[in-house]
């Protein structure tokens, strides 16, 4: 057999080998048949036809569009998640490297003078001093047969914890983007209810001024006054603190982009977007749909390989050793045929005693892999959750937005009642305060829910996966190829 055909048999050894430890199954999950709260809006509509990584276009906002594009493309956080996949696809390709062989070359040179009292060794010859060069060009091979899937099981475990990390940045990227544009929704809303508010300022500037009027031609006491005074005070306050919570929330959006606080400015605009039919699926399709649930699987067939690795340490290890090269006492003849020298050889090594340690190790992987199990099935089980609370919190949503839009011509039409009665003197001006009241409250709480409404639909984007799909990891994984062994 030739050298050539010699380490090409090793090299099939170590891929089709046996490899120690479980083969890998997907864990359980109760999953419901259906969702319990009422699927609002259509149903009908495939879970892929969300935009793939812009599910924000399905608001038909031109501006959140603008600010989702600059937060992938400069979020730092982002960033760091994007440099800790590549962190991950190193690794597994450092892992695979176990596969080839190790091939080390190198050059040295001395001149050295040996004693002529050194040990003679069992030599029947009289040691005199000697003053030599000696010059090499050594060259060492290394090679462990896996034999029992030591690294291809460690390979496999870097391959999961890669697509792990792939779903890590797909998760990172939707929680990004899906917390830009419920912090944009709330900025919204705000916009409307500044809106709100300061309609009710006008309104009670002119109240106080009726009232002036009145009081200064005798109707009314300055009572009147006072209270309406106070009325627009307290208004001029949720103002303010309505400004100041804008202002908190445009600066969130300015470091979700990437962009300092104090070089960003959100214009004002009216709420006037209204929440999309949304694809929600059934429950079983929201396994493949999470990047979480997918980051939590894949962890949990990383920590399955290595309970392979650990059981690998219970069998022999065989490794193949070599060396080769020049050697001359003269830097002339250094690479003449007479000067190469080699070696070759085979070891194996069986673990017998070790204090217990292996078996510890393999207790510890299948504890690992068990705690992985545990927290696959509980990112699922919160998952179900979050659909199931943005479900039900759309549908109460909905049905309040309709009784707060009659509340609020209820309170309009009140405060209208209230403002002729008391010209006509039937009333005291502390029943038009309290319809003042009513109209703000309510307007307010209007807008309140019309911006929640869309911030759920946000939430409820995020909680089914924003158009991701699991299928996508399938080509992530690092495959060892025989060109490898040719590189460094």
């Amino acid at each position: 057999m030739s050298t050539r055909s010699f380490f090409a048999a090793l090299l099939l050894c170590s891929v089709t080998a046996f490899a120690a430890g479980p083969k890998y199954k997907k864990p359980d999950v109760m999953v419901p048949q259906t969702w319990q709260s009422p699927v609002p809006w259509q149903t009908a509509i495939p879970a892929d036809s969300l935009p793939k990584n812009a599910w924000w276009k399905l608001f038909g906002d031109g501006e959140l569009d603008q600010y989702e594009d600059r937060a992938v493309a400069n979020n730092q956080t982002l960033k760091a998640a994007t440099a800790r996949l590549a962190q991950a696809q190193a690794f597994a390709r450092v892992t695979s490297s176990g596969l080839f062989p190790e091939l080390d070359a190198g050059i040295s040179g001395q001149r050295q003078r040996l004693s002529a009292n050194r040990p003679s060794n069992g030599a029947n010859i009289v040691p005199t001093a000697v003053t030599q060069n000696i010059f090499s060009i050594p060259f060492t091979l290394n090679y462990e047969v896996d034999l029992f899937g030591r690294v291809r099981r460690s390979l496999e475990s870097a391959n999961a914890s890669l697509e792990a990390s792939t779903a890590d940045l797909e998760n990172v990227r939707l929680l990004i983007t899906s917390e830009l544009a419920a912090d944009y929704f709330q900025l919204r809303e705000l916009d409307a209810e500044i809106a709100v508010v300061q309609k009710a300022v006008g309104f009670e500037k002119d109240g106080l001024q009726l009232v002036n009027r009145r009081h200064e031609g005798g109707a009314v006491s300055g009572l009147d006054v006072a209270q309406q005074q106070t009325v627009l005070d307290s208004s001029y306050t949720q103002l303010a603190l309505l400004q100041q919570q804008r202002a908190q929330f445009e600066h969130a959006a300015a470091a979700l982009q990437g962009l300092p606080a104090s070089d960003f400015k959100a214009p004002v605009r009216p709420l006037d977007v209204q929440p999309p039919a949304l694809p929600v699926g059934l429950p079983s399709e929201l396994l493949q749909r999470r990047p979480d649930i997918a980051s939590a699987e894949r962890q949990v067939a990383s920590a399955n390989a290595q309970i392979g690795v650990a059981k690998s340490a219970f069998y022999p290890s065989l490794a193949l050793g070599g060396g080769g090269g020049f050697q001359s006492s003269n830097i002339a003849k250094l690479l003449d045929g007479p000067s190469g020298v080699w070696s070759l050889g085979l070891s194996a090594l069986e673990p017998l005693i070790a204090g217990g340690r292996h078996h510890a190790q393999l207790e510890a992987a299948r504890a690992a892999y068990d705690e992985n199990v545990a927290n696959y099935r509980e990112t699922a089980l919160v998952a179900f959750q979050q659909v199931e609370d943005a479900l039900s919190g759309l549908n109460a949503l909905a049905a309040a937005s309709d009784s707060q839009e009659r509340a609020v011509s209820d309170a309009e039409r009140s405060l209208t009642l209230a403002n002729a009665r008391y010209t006509g003197g039937l009333v005291t001006y502390l029943d038009v305060i309290t319809a003042q009241e009513q109209v703000l409250t309510n307007e307010r709480l209007a807008a309140q829910i019309k911006g929640q409404r869309l911030v759920t639909a946000v939430l409820l984007v995020k909680a089914v996966g924003g158009g991701w799909d699991s299928a996508s990891l399938a080509d992530v994984g690092v495959k060892p190829a025989l060109r490898q062994a040719w590189q460094q």
